[in-house]
Order: C-alpha cells, then structure tokens, then sequence
C-alpha cells in the first residue's frame, strides 16, 4: 500500500509513553491523553510516498510531530483520533510532521531542521542552570556541523527527547549565530530526560 503524499508508518511500541518501568512494577505517569509531553514520537515507517523526495525508507525509524498519535476530546465529551489516524495501529503522516529519521543506527535530522542539546552555565549561587538560546548541535541536516555550538532566537526550539538526552528541534533559519568553542562548555541534559 503506497500513498501519494502521505507516509504511513505505525507507533514504536504503544501511542502514549506515559508507563515507566521501575524494579519490574509498572509506574503511570500520566493518565490524560490531552498533555503532548507523554505522546510517543518515534514511529516506525511502513512505506513512503509516490511523491517523496526525502530520502526515507521503509523501515526507518522517524521522529514525527506529537500530534500524530495523539487522541482528543471533542466538545460533546467523545474521544477521537488524531487526522493521522488511518486504521488499527497504522497513521500518514506528511512530510512536514517527520523531523528526525534514524537509518542503519543513525540519526540523522530531516532537511531545514537541526537538533540541538542546550548548554549549562553557573548562574547566581553557583547553581547549574541551561543557558537560554545557546547549545550544541547534535543532529544536524548539513547545514551545521555537529558538535557546532550555535545560538537561536527565543521560542523557536521544541523539545524532544531522543535517546535519553534532551534535545530542541530548531529551523536552521532560526539559528542566528555560530560561537566559536571554548573547550570548557557542557552539555544541560536533566535527570528526567536520561530515564525516559
């Protein structure tokens, strides 16, 4: 099954990552299907479009937007599916909802996009905290070298978590500066990311 547009790909694991399993117990985190922190946004790909120019097969795993999998409430209080919903565990999803494939083990950010992992500095009281707007390239489409650490206008990250480090989502047209490297910067990756 092939579609013109859309690819159509189906949920690593379940569609809400909301379970964490602690000493063999299963711990809920989040019981509401309206908060987007605990959708699931790797997918994996069944088959690709007719009319795709990305360089996605079959069998990749992709990073899509959280409303693919989401399930909603209407306003007379039924719940539905997302628009991406195609049938039993199966959902198409357009070019513009994948950020992120990994092919063959690697990662690799989808054109225009990069991801980057914020910075930590020493603020008032010798406390680590994440530097607003600055971080280090970790996947990249290209355009910036990985490991490069970049600058980017307020608001135009979104977060993600990929592999257990906390990572933003970035155009490539809102990075506005490139920092040279001091050799002293860390990365801010919090203790709620790394058990994800």
């Amino acid at each position: 099954m092939q579609s013109i547009n859309h690819f159509l790909v189906k949920p690593v694991g379940n569609r809400y990552s909301n379970v964490k399993d602690i000493d063999g117990k299963s711990l809920i985190l989040n019981s509401e299907i309206q908060n987007h922190q605990y959708i699931n946004r790797l997918a994996e790909v069944i088959s690709c479009p007719v009319a795709s120019n990305k360089n996605i097969k079959p069998g990749d795993i992709v990073l899509v937007h959280h409303n693919v999998f989401r399930r909603w409430t209407d306003i007379k209080g039924r719940e539905k599916n997302s628009k991406a919903y195609f049938k039993e565990n199966l959902y198409l999803v357009s070019e513009d909802q994948i950020f992120l494939k990994k092919h063959k083990n690697t990662w690799q950010a989808i054109e225009g996009f990069c991801f980057v992992q914020p910075l930590q500095f020493k603020g008032a009281l010798d406390k680590i905290i994440e530097h607003p707007n600055k971080g280090v390239v970790v996947f990249t489409d290209g355009v910036f070298k990985k490991d490069q650490i970049v600058g980017y206008t307020t608001f135009s990250q979104y977060e993600f978590v990929v592999d257990g480090q906390r990572l933003f989502r970035v155009y490539n047209k809102f990075i506005t500066i490139k920092y040279e490297y001091q050799g002293n910067e860390k990365a801010y990756n919090p203790s709620w990311a790394q058990s994800s």
